[in-house]
């Protein structure tokens, strides 16, 4: 008797520990729908093509390209101090502005050293004070020190888009319900994405900034989350052929995934001939890219590009 009261007993505390655990799950979820009417929700943001962009006047084309300027916030550690070195005198020079923030001070590299150990509370505060100092720039570039990115097809991309309107963009991930832009590949935000969540990140309940106790979501994951609560969602960046320009790879593994899928057309099959970003390269490959894509050049080609994105005036850039 006394065996069956004491199973019984265990049955109602498990039971209950159940119960209260699908309670708190079912108060945090990221399939939520947010409390916000003006969902933003694109799923997809193609370039536009050559073509469309003969329709606007000189003058027209001009203003879009004074406004479109990126400004990227580049998350660094002194334990990659190679990378972090590497993006410094590689592609970050191609940003309108580019800071570097770091968990901890290096007297070897200049960065905003946000004396924080926690990643998200780091990139949290990094996306706080790039708001705070954003000035005129509109287009935000969220990315790792491994990340290597071409931000003139950035530019190119986002060339005709609102920046007053939430953009979340990047190589889109699906996990469970939850849509998310893979940090490996570089996340963007326009201006309205980024105020919108600095202002979520002062709601503890929708936004925590130490995570929930029974489990910690990425970096990746807590801004989608934090995003859907205030109506923007994730969407993928591709080019005019609808081919993805957010590459979690880098050229090696791409070419050596196509060689295997795509024997016959190995370069078309590999990646968009206007990608934004490749992830994964060692630091010498970094540098072989940089000679590659602005360096290198096939003499008699011209590919009559119709616009032509200057870098920032005093910049010590390829």
């Amino acid at each position: 008797m006394l065996s069956e009261g004491g199973s019984f007993m265990k049955g109602m505390v498990m039971g209950g520990l159940f119960c209260l655990v699908l309670s708190f799950l079912g108060s945090f979820s990221p399939s939520l729908e947010s409390s916000t009417d003006d969902h933003h929700h694109h799923h997809h943001v193609k370039a536009q093509s050559n073509d469309e962009l003969t329709h606007f006047s000189d003058s027209q084309m001009q203003q879009l390209i004074s406004e479109v300027r990126v400004s990227c916030i580049i998350m660094v550690q002194p334990k990659i101090l190679v990378y972090w070195a590497t993006a410094v005198d590689t592609w970050s020079k191609h940003c309108d502005k580019a800071v570097f923030y770091t968990s901890e001070s290096s007297k070897a590299l200049e960065a905003v050293d946000l004396n924080e150990k926690d990643e998200w509370a780091r990139l949290r505060k990094a996306l706080k004070h790039a708001y705070e100092n954003a000035g005129d720039l509109r287009w935000f570039f969220v990315a790792q020190p491994t990340t290597f990115a071409i931000i003139e097809n950035l530019k190119y991309l986002v060339l005709t888009k609102d920046a007053s309107q939430p953009f979340y963009l990047g190589n889109v991930m699906k996990s469970g319900e939850l849509e998310y832009v893979a940090y490996d590949g570089g996340i963007v935000l326009s201006y309205e994405a980024l105020k919108r969540l600095v202002h979520v990140f002062q709601d503890e309940a929708k936004c925590p900034e130490r995570g929930r106790a029974l489990w910690k979501l990425s970096e990746e994951k807590q801004i989608a989350v934090c995003l859907k609560y205030t109506g923007v969602f994730a969407e993928n960046g591709e080019d005019v052929h609808g081919k993805g320009v957010f590459n979690s790879k880098s050229v090696d593994s791409l070419i050596t995934d196509s060689m295997k899928d795509n024997p016959t057309n190995v370069v078309e099959g590999c990646c968009s001939d206007m990608a934004v970003t490749f992830n994964g390269m060692s630091p010498n490959q970094m540098q072989v890219m940089m000679f590659g894509v602005y360096r290198l050049r096939p003499y008699g080609h011209d590919f009559h590009d119709s616009l032509t994105f200057y870098p920032p005036e005093g910049s010590d850039n390829d």
